[in-house]
């Protein structure tokens, strides 16, 4: 048995973390922090979870805490991971986080994204960008794994096949985006109440979304290093959960639609968590899975590329990206206690 540690436990990637645990074969949650809710049953505050964590209770983080553990997540907002990772590494086997802290390999990129320097730049060298479907070989040695979100993983698998074959300019790509709501965190905020929600649709984060730079380095590794341009524009849908991601690209020679699934079909081949679709991805039928659907089509009347990606943004967009890395951590076939099948109705 995987002895595991989650820290943040009392978030929504969090409880979805605890959810995946509690099905999974071999991973067992001896450790669930959540300092806004310490001394909370779990089962009090996610009553979803009772059958499975009767008695556990929300600890207080406390240095040394995890010690001895086989993986620790880290569900935490952005920058607190910084300060308690350096403290996890050496004492447990594996860390794998769910913020951005070590997802951009270049330090500089942080004052301007998330207004604020890195503390601990020399493990961005070290950590592991967790997307298993494009960077699967660097996960198995790895004991910081940096798990990318729901917008980064939707937008690079949308275009990673195009990019990678120089099948359009990377230059100018447009990625359209909206979430639902739980994307936004647990903590309630003005912005995500019921009543601003409801019966409501709005972009955010208007020309400096702090993913933007994820995506770009994404796509800039799958497309050799080239420097890859991404005008991105996330939209919040009321909705709990998914993701949906329009990008758009220019190609650089004529495509047709039916060439293009052809080039995904091959490149997603063998894939266990993509699904190449000749319909239009919905988010409902990514519903508590860990699958992304896929599909690409070109525009011969106005010359461009559409390429779509819809999945959960607390499955494969957070804690179910997380348990993947982990299982291939830990030797595991990676779709161990992960569900391809969604929710429907």
């Amino acid at each position: 048995m995987i002895r595991v540690g989650i820290i943040g436990a009392s978030g929504y990637t969090g409880a979805e973390l605890l959810r995946l645990c509690a099905g999974h074969p071999a991973l067992r949650v001896e450790l669930a922090t959540g300092d806004t809710q310490a001394g909370t049953r779990v089962a009090s505050l996610y009553p979803s979870l009772s059958a499975a964590y009767p008695d556990l209770v929300f600890a207080g983080y406390e240095q040394g805490v995890a010690d001895g553990l086989d993986v620790v997540f880290c569900g935490l907002p952005h920058g607190a991971s910084q300060a308690i990772v350096p403290g996890l590494l050496g004492k447990v086997g594996r860390v794998v986080d769910l913020a951005a802290d070590f997802r951009l390999r270049d330090p500089s990129l942080y004052p301007t994204w998330y207004g604020e320097a890195h503390e601990e730049p020399d493990l961005l060298r070290e950590s592991v960008y967790g997307l298993p479907e494009l960077f699967r070989d660097e996960l198995s040695d790895a004991r910081l794994v940096a798990a990318p979100g729901c917008y980064p993983t939707a937008a690079t698998l949308a275009l990673a096949p195009l990019v990678r074959d120089g099948l359009v300019d990377v230059q100018g790509i447009v990625v359209d985006a909206a979430s639902g709501v739980s994307g936004a965190g647990r903590p309630p905020k003005p912005n995500t109440t019921f009543c601003t929600v409801d019966e409501d649709f709005t972009a955010y984060g208007l020309l400096g979304h702090r993913h933007t730079p994820e995506m770009e380095q994404n796509l800039s590794r799958a497309a050799g290093g080239a420097d890859v341009s991404v005008l991105f524009t996330p939209h919040l849908v009321p909705m709990n959960r998914g993701i949906l991601a329009t990008c758009y690209a220019r190609p650089t020679a004529e495509h047709t639609t039916e060439a293009l699934l052809t080039r995904y079909r091959s490149a997603y081949a063998g894939e266990p968590f993509v699904v190449v679709t000749d319909g239009s991805p919905s988010t409902k039928a990514t519903l508590g899975s860990n699958t992304v659907h896929v599909t690409v089509r070109a525009d011969e009347r106005t010359g461009w590329v559409v390429a779509i990606a819809a999945l959960d943004n607390l499955v494969k967009g957070a804690s179910g990206q997380a348990v993947q890395c982990a299982n291939i951590l830990c030797g595991l076939d990676e779709t161990t206690g992960l569900s391809t099948v969604g929710v429907y109705p």
